[in-house]
């Protein structure tokens, strides 16, 4: 029964650390661009866009689907790495184990 106990207090120092590491994701961020720099989003940890900025020479009122692409483009790419940012620092946390339903 002791060994239950010690995995017991395992898995809550391990959801604890979880929770904390959440938190921190907010505060870590990943930045893309598109369009040679014209367009960059900026994302944190949690897969939320918190920044986005575009550069006057882009707006073309006469092509807004080019400035559209270019903006999905950059949200996407922003999205994607924040998700590997999350997963990697995941990776730290459960040292390498990949545990269903965590992130």
């Amino acid at each position: 029964m002791k060994g239950m106990g010690n995995m017991m207090k395992q898995a809550q120092k391990l959801q604890s650390q979880m929770m904390k590491l959440q938190e921190e994701m907010a505060d870590k961020t990943v930045e893309t661009t598109a369009g040679g720099g014209m367009v960059k989003v900026i994302a944190n940890g949690r897969q939320q866009v918190v920044s986005i900025q575009i550069e006057k020479e882009v707006v073309d009122p006469d092509d807004v689907e080019m400035l559209q692409d270019l903006i999905l483009a950059a949200v996407n790419e922003a999205l994607s790495k924040s998700q590997e940012m999350a997963a990697a620092e995941m990776s730290k946390l459960t040292g390498g184990l990949n545990i269903p339903g965590i992130m």
